[in-house]
């Protein structure tokens, strides 16, 4: 059998820096350290990333990609139970960049290229969450003001956001451990959409009740 072809350095660099900036943060990982974690001089990982920065904006550009791929399965999203599955993946997806969002504010004050971006992605999830709303009440899935849908999607994408940086605030030793990460993502998809109880049906409520139960981890 064929041997798999070795990973590029460059692309190990980002796969180290990447679960190092999960796990401590990213102002806690110096390049030294990703370096140190491949057993590579700190010169090999400079020639392919000549700045900290360049390497988180790599992985930023990657994230994004994978952002605009979800968002535009969006478009798909008819009923109550797509939207459950869309958000859950949402944020599937900001858990795999997690950091990112730990640490968001404090990245873009002192990185103009995450800035703009970050400010693009927010419009991003922004249409998409007023597209799925929209279609959802030409379907009958909500009944909601027309006055109330951009307040109501711009609601959701805040937790969408923040909902991680709320979950480390609240637990900084545990929250954002491999071990929460069901537990987390459940919670954070819970809060997304309950912000849209008050424009459902009573049996609509009560499904996406049911939902949450459905998918909540095993206790223990």
């Amino acid at each position: 059998m064929a041997k798999k072809a070795p990973r590029r350095t460059a692309q190990r660099i980002l796969e180290a820096g990447l679960e190092l900036f999960n796990r401590f943060g990213e102002p806690n990982v110096s390049t030294t350290l990703i370096a140190a974690e491949l057993g590579i001089s700190p010169g090999n990982l400079y020639y392919h990333y000549p700045a900290k920065d360049e390497l988180i904006n790599a992985l930023f550009d990657h994230f994004e990609q994978d952002l605009n791929t979800l968002l535009a399965a969006g478009d798909g999203v008819r009923d109550l139970e797509d939207t459950w599955f869309f958000v859950h993946s949402l944020f599937e997806l900001i858990w795999q960049y997690r950091f990112l969002y730990r640490d968001l504010n404090d990245l873009i004050s002192k990185n103009r290229h995450l800035e703009t971006r970050v400010q693009a992605v927010l419009q991003y999830k922004t249409r998409a969450m007023l597209g799925i709303l929209m279609a959802m009440g030409r379907a009958k899935v909500l009944r909601i003001d027309a006055r109330e849908v951009d307040p109501t999607a711009t609601s959701m994408v805040v937790v969408l956001s923040y909902w991680l940086s709320f979950e480390y605030a609240r637990d900084p030793r545990k929250a954002l451990e491999p071990t929460h990460a069901q537990l987390s993502i459940l919670r954070g998809a819970q809060h997304a959409l309950h912000l849209l109880a008050p424009y459902l049906e009573p049996a609509q409520r009560l499904h996406l009740m049911g939902l949450a139960d459905a998918y909540a981890p095993p206790p223990g």
